[in-house]
């Protein structure tokens, strides 16, 4: 059983483990206890009271986060000739086509996005195996898989801070909102752009409670619980 470091013990006694904080509150003390060596990472974790084994209890989508993510993402794009040349003007990093396949097939990894037009997925749907397990495959329900008029509008939103959100097999929801250098009102206002899409993605058959938990920490700090009611009720146009 892992034992955690002394300076994690002292910041864990800075938070009441059994208080369930406003958001602003949650997120100033997040960035307090946002205390290593490099610019920390703020993410949101939300226990969800879905069962993820079924199709009609996905909860899955993409959001903007009006104040980015504070990271420098790597950008790929699967299209044909005419897609490559709008994606390369966007300012896509890679753009190709059966000649990415393969260096993706040998293991080649080093992007953070992929974007396909609906013709590649010839090329893509290869690659699910290297893909799949890293969350980057491609898909219509998250608009990585759109027409090459659309790639210039999708590659500007993934630099300005476009982020998804899945629930995974634990039912758990994971979504980085910024860095811990950002000011409070910016994280605020990526918090609630993030909740508002999660709220408004809640399956139909869904009868209980929707978000059971939330949570907030950085990198490398403690987790944070936030009062539930008061993240989903968050809009971004109030700050």
């Amino acid at each position: 059983m892992s034992k955690h470091s002394k300076r994690y013990r002292a910041l864990q006694e800075k938070v009441n483990r059994t208080q369930a904080y406003a958001p602003s509150e949650a997120l100033a003390l997040v960035k307090t206890t946002a205390n290593a060596k490099f610019d920390e990472t703020v993410e949101v974790h939300l226990r969800m009271g879905v069962d993820p084994r079924y199709a009609d209890q996905q909860v899955r989508g993409v959001v903007t986060l009006p104040g980015g993510t504070g990271r420098t993402v790597r950008i790929l794009v699967f299209a044909n000739p005419e897609g490559q040349a709008l994606a390369t003007a966007a300012g896509a990093d890679y753009v190709g086509a059966e000649d990415l396949g393969a260096r993706i097939e040998k293991g080649w990894t080093d992007f953070d996005i992929v974007l396909a037009t609906p013709d590649m997925m010839r090329v893509v749907g290869k690659l699910g195996r290297v893909l799949g397990p890293r969350g980057l495959m491609p898909s219509p329900k998250t608009g990585t898989i759109l027409p090459a008029e659309d790639l210039p509008r999708v590659i500007d939103e993934a630099r300005l801070g476009r982020v998804e959100f899945r629930v995974d097999k634990t039912s758990n929801i994971h979504v980085p909102i910024g860095k811990a250098s950002f000011d409070e009102q910016k994280l605020l206002k990526n918090l609630a752009a993030l909740m508002e899409a999660i709220v408004a993605a809640r399956p139909a058959t869904i009868k209980g409670i929707y978000i059971q938990r939330a949570t907030l920490s950085s990198t490398m700090g403690p987790g944070v619980k936030v009062d539930v009611a008061a993240a989903s009720a968050l809009k971004p146009d109030n700050f």
